[in-house]
């Protein structure tokens, strides 16, 4: 029954894995509300330090993913959006390190944006939600793969990690890094995080410590420069995608 309903789960999460964050956004509001705490046994140091270390573990993970994209040709596994499919199975580059990492990306990019919070609970709840929901989806494609590539599936598992990369393994890709490629995939991405972490700045300081919206802004008005570049950066890619062919990359 199990080996049955753990595909059947997968899938369905599969078709909608992109809302996780937005399950967990009441439980990143009342995170914040919880923050002010951090800053008064720390200090106003400490608060900014752990901010930056939150920002560059979620810059991490969205490395691993431009990293995956860039040298990802179409038609193989991880390009799907709505339903398992893949017509080729790709065992080079990143993909010689790990089997799944956009996954392993996306648990990156949440980690940094649940620390920035500052309150110890909130990355334990989205590690734990990461691997209950992921789970499923990570059993669902690989009983996919298994089943279409056989042989070439089971050889590439038993030598790839699952989730936890190994370095020592990678093998060279088999095309050049498209920069045009990422650009078009994961301006989103890179402007899903600007948004978070300016808003969890925000809502730290106003709800968790009782800043004022003018003290805010005498006190961190680079957060309204860093949301303005990202804006403009993300209405530019979006348009250029939309009405462009300028990032289109055949065979990506």
């Amino acid at each position: 029954m199990l080996m049955r309903e753990m595909p059947r789960q997968g899938s369905f999460l599969f078709r909608w894995r992109g809302y996780l964050p937005l399950v967990l956004l009441p439980l990143t509001f009342y995170a914040v509300t919880q923050a002010g705490d951090f800053e008064a046994y720390l200090g106003e140091t400490a608060e900014e330090t752990w901010m930056v270390l939150s920002a560059l573990v979620s810059l991490l993970g969205l490395a691993v993913r431009v990293i995956t994209i860039g040298y990802t040709p179409a038609g193989t596994s991880g390009r799907n959006a709505r339903e398992q499919r893949a017509e080729v199975l790709n065992t080079a580059g990143i993909y010689s390190v790990v089997r799944n990492p956009l996954y392993l990306g996306n648990y990156l990019m949440l980690l940094g944006v649940s620390l920035a919070t500052m309150v110890w609970w909130l990355p334990v709840i989205v590690t734990l939600s990461f691997i209950l929901y992921y789970e499923r989806i990570i059993f669902a494609e690989e009983a996919f793969l298994a089943k279409k590539f056989a042989g070439q599936y089971q050889d590439w598992a038993a030598r790839t990690p699952l989730i936890v990369p190994r370095p020592r393994q990678w093998r060279n890709p088999d095309l050049p890094f498209s920069l045009r490629n990422v650009l078009r995939r994961e301006y989103s991405g890179l402007y899903a995080l600007v948004v978070s972490f300016t808003l969890v700045e925000l809502g730290t300081d106003l709800l968790g410590e009782g800043m004022t919206i003018a003290e805010w802004l005498d006190d961190d008005f680079y957060w309204v420069w860093i949301f303005s570049l990202g804006t403009v950066i993300y209405l530019t890619l979006r348009t250029m995608k939309r009405h462009t062919s300028f990032l289109t990359v055949s065979g990506r």
